[in-house]
Parts: structure tokens; sequence; C-alpha cells
């Protein structure tokens, strides 16, 4: 800077200019302007000006071919670092992203990731929460993180807070983070390591997680399995019933109970527990010792998941439920849904098994088809009367199809020793399950909340228990899950037959159920959120108001 000063201060001789200005290192702005400034105000410089105007210009283009200043490369430094920590975070952040969406799917499902890779009911959110971020990460670099923060995140976060069944931080959902959080950790010390030449991604930290957390889950499952498995051989007199059906096990499962829990000590799973490892987490944390009855409810979704339940429980009662198509996409075939269920039979300590007569089981000595003898079958709002036998009963429970369950009901506190009157007395006093055609009056209206009622012959026997109704008959439903279109199409011919108003909350079964749709107004709700405001502008005091099965956000 002096050197300037001195050009326009001593009025230097052109030799003597063109010396300093060589030993000049103009880079600054600031350089530039003062050097401006002697070039106007020094007349002896006149014959050098195209020349420095010349070094002008390359100093602004950064073309001096002169060093730059070290607080230039600091800057520089600097800049470049806080990039790459940004860029750093933002794929911590995307890992972190892509396994939460991932985990919240595999929690749906039952940790399976068959089910959520090839069976998934949303397949579209796999594109835009999974596929199109990964191709987006690898392929636009640099640029990803405008993406990631003005899209991708702000999707996730409104997909989710959408979600009626959203992510529950179980202590193996914690565990899971935890090792995603050591697998990211373990990436970015090789990354270090290598200085920088390897970069694992996203996908590599992403699986590496899934693959050491299911292991662990694995072991950690064994033992909690054999905790369960020396809990039950302590206790050799405890009764246990176990219930499969293709639907209406938990109906079955609930009555049981109720008509047995004041002659024996009960316990009964709860809610819609009916997996291995639910079964075993229910044995290890709520049986007690004193027990004297077990009834336990065994789901499947594929073959041999009933045959590893029973070999768990060694039930000494089996009872096999109604077959139907239900989880027909796993299964494939009727017959390979009557033969998993059929699988409860292989009880070691079997004594009985009250089979419905869809399963197609020949009677033996300790099998007995358990609604062969039921007859005179009648259902009203008031509730169903039916005979078994030459026995009468009369329950306040809605829907023709609870006679069935409520045979096999009967028939099982018959074999464990309880008389006629006892079970008659009992049945007079059951109400129905919550969400299995459990009555609402509200607001002049009549709510009928069928939620947990999906297959084809519960909901048809819901639809003709409304059908004599005089009122405007109102259908709320998703049609049925996991399911063929047939059914759905069968379902529909019944629905355009009863009901003045249908709104479908499940875009899945929208194409069957509309083929045959043509009598009743039809709304599609898309957005569930928006059901109470579909309902508070299409309804109106006097209706008759259906809840017919129910499906998550995710179906």
């Amino acid at each position: 800077m002096a050197g300037l000063h001195q050009i326009y201060e001593l009025n230097l001789s052109p030799k003597s200019v063109k010396s300093r200005l060589i030993n000049l290192r103009f880079c600054g702005a600031d350089k530039v302007g003062r050097l401006n400034l002697a070039l106007k105000f020094n007349k002896k410089l006149s014959k050098f000006t195209p020349n420095l105007q010349n070094k002008l210009q390359n100093v602004k283009f950064g073309k001096s071919g002169m060093k730059k200043p070290a607080q230039t490369n600091l800057g520089e430094k600097m800049n470049e670092t806080l990039i790459n920590i940004g860029l750093a975070a933002t794929q911590i952040l995307f890992t972190f992203a892509l396994g939460f969406y991932l985990i919240t799917c595999l929690q749906w499902f039952s940790y399976k990731f068959e089910r959520v890779l090839f069976h998934f009911t949303r397949p579209l959110w796999h594109v835009f929460f999974l596929i199109v971020p990964i191709v987006l990460f690898y392929g636009a670099e640099r640029f990803f993180w405008i993406y990631f923060y003005f899209a991708l995140v702000p999707s996730l976060a409104l997909w989710h807070k959408k979600l009626d069944k959203k992510l529950v931080f179980t202590p193996r959902v914690k565990r899971f983070f935890v090792i995603l959080a050591l697998a990211v950790i373990a990436s970015y010390a090789v990354y270090l390591a290598t200085q920088h030449r390897v970069n694992l991604g996203v996908v590599l930290p992403l699986v590496a997680s899934f693959v050491l957390s299911f292991l662990l889950e694995k072991a950690k499952f064994k033992a909690y399995e054999n905790s369960a498995r020396k809990k039950l051989a302590s206790m050799p007199e405890l009764k246990i019933i176990m219930i499969t059906a293709s639907f209406g096990k938990t109906s079955i499962k609930n009555f049981l109970f109720e008509l047995l829990k004041n002659d024996f000590a009960c316990r009964k799973t709860p809610r819609s527990v009916n997996t291995l490892a639910g079964l075993i987490q229910d044995v290890n944390n709520e049986l007690t010792a004193g027990t004297q009855i077990y009834i336990a409810e065994a789901g499947a979704r594929l073959k041999g998941d009933i045959a590893q339940i029973t070999e768990f429980l060694n039930p000494q009662i089996a009872i096999v439920g109604e077959i139907g198509a239900q989880h027909i996409e796993y299964f494939k075939t009727l017959e390979n849904i009557r033969a998993t269920k059929l699988e409860a039979l292989g009880s070691k300590r079997l004594e009985k098994a009250f089979v419905h007569s869809s399963t197609q089981a020949n009677e033996g000595e300790k099998i007995e088809i358990y609604d062969k003898d039921l007859s005179g079958v009648e259902a009203s709002l008031d509730g169903v009367k039916f005979k078994l036998g030459e026995m009468e009963f009369h329950s306040p429970l809605l829907g023709k199809f609870n006679a069935a369950n409520l045979a096999v009901c009967v028939k099982t506190a018959l074999y464990l020793g309880l008389d006629e009157a006892r079970i008659a007395s009992a049945l007079s006093r059951l109400k129905n399950v919550e969400h299995r055609l459990e009555r609402i009056d509200a607001g002049g209206k009549i709510i009928i909340d069928d939620g947990f009622n999906g297959n084809f012959n519960g909901m048809s026997a819901s639809y003709e228990l409304v059908a004599g109704y005089e009122g405007r008959k109102v259908l709320v439903t998703p049609g049925i899950m996991e399911s063929s279109d047939e059914e759905n199409e069968k379902l529909s011919k019944i629905i355009n037959k009863t009901f003045d108003i249908v709104m479908l909350t499940s875009s899945l079964n929208a194409v069957a159920l509309l083929k045959h749709l043509s009598r009743p107004k039809v709304i599609v709700i898309k957005d569930k959120s928006k059901m109470q405001e579909a309902l508070a502008q299409n309804t109106k005091a006097g209706d008759l108001i259906l809840f017919s099965n129910d499906a998550p956000s995710f179906m």
C-alpha cells in the first residue's frame, strides 16, 4: 500500500514506477481503487496507463498470476469447510429420515421386510419417500440439500402427522435408532481414516443398521421365548384355550372370557394381540401363577404361523372358527388358509377341538363341528336369538354372524363344566365388543360402530341387520381389506340394495366397489381427516350411520 502512495506523492520517474509496480501484489478491491487514483493524478504514469489498465483487469478477474494473500486462502478454506460440514449434516439427517420412514412401515406389519417391500398397500409412498430421495442423493450431489430441506423433510413431516397409526417409540425402535447412530459414526470414521477417499453414503449404513437390529432382536426374542416356555412349564394345571380363525377370533375370545370369568381365574390376551411375539410378551409380563384358564388368540399371515404358536402354547382346547379369504394375498388360495388354521390341531396336549364347518375338518373323538346343530337364528337391532340343539339362547349382541361365535363359546363352557342355566344368564348380560356392532345414539342419529368387522360374511350380515331401518341409511367403509376384488364386488351388490349414501374411506378397493354401485350417492374420502366434515355435510337427524370395517391410513 505504501508503494501506491509513493507513486502519487513523490512523483517518481516512469522507470521507478514500473519497478515498484512489479513488486506490488494487486488482489484486493481497495488496492485496485488506489491504483486507479494514482493513475488519474500522476501524469508521469500516462505512458504506462494501458499496461496498468490491463493489470487492473487481470486483478479484477483473478488472472494476474500473482500469489494470493494468506488471508484469502484461509477464507476459501473456511468456506469449503463450512460447505462440507453442511453436506455431512444433510447426509446424516437424510439417513435418519430414511430409517424413520422404514421403521414406521415395518412396525405396522410386525417388522416383516417381505411384507413391506413386496405386499405394501401404498407403493407410491415407497417411491416418494425411498426411491426418489436415494436417486437424487447420489445424482444431485451438492444440490441435494435443496430437495432435502425444502421438499422431503416437509412432506415426510406432513405424511407422519396425517397418519392415524404413528410410529410408537417402543424399546425395539429406540434400539434401532441407537444402532443407526453408531453405524453413521462408523461410516464417518471410515471417511476420515481414508482421508476423505471412501464415503459409505446412506444405503450401506442403513442396511447394516437393519441387519444388526434384526440380529439383536432375534437373540433377545429367543431368550424371551425361553423364559416364557419355562413359565408355562411351571404351571402344569393351567388350561390353555387357543382360538384361531379367518375372522371372529377376537369376538370369540372376549365372549368366552365373559362366560368363564365368574367361575374360573381367567386371563385373555389383550386387544388383538395374536402373534407369537405378542403371546410370548403376554405370558412373560401378565400371566400370573394363580391363573386357571388362559384364552389366547392366534393369527397368521404365512403358512406355519399357527404351527409355531401351537408348539409354543400346546393348548388343551383348540377353537378353529370360520374360514374365509382374509389375507388371501399371502396365502394365495383358500385351501392354504384352511390348512394353516388347522395347524392348531397339532397340539401335543390336545383334549378337545371345536371347529367351524368351513374348515372341512372331519369329526372325531376330539374334534367337534360346533355349528352343525345351530338353528333358528334371528337378528335385529334388539339382539340375536338362536338354538343349539334343543337349547335356546338370547343375547343383546347385534349381528346374525354372532350366533356362531356364541355357539362355540357355549360348547366350550359346557365342556368345562358350566351348566346351561348359568351360561344362558351370562349370555343375556353380554355387551358388544368395542367397535363390533356397537350402537351409539347421538344428535338424533343412530350410529352403528362395526369398525373391527372386516370380512364379507360379517359385513354383509351387518348390512342385512340395518336393511329394515325405515330412515335414510349411510355406510362408511373402505371395503374388505386384504381380500380379493371378487369379495368386494359381491359386497358392493349388497350395498347397492341397502344404502342411500356410501362414503368410501380407502382408494384401494374403490374400483371394485364403484363398479356395481349405482343406486346410492357415493362420496370418496381421500383424506380420512376430512371424514367428520363429510359426515356433517351429508347426514342429518334420523339417519342411521354404519361404520363398516376400518382401515388405517396406510391401507
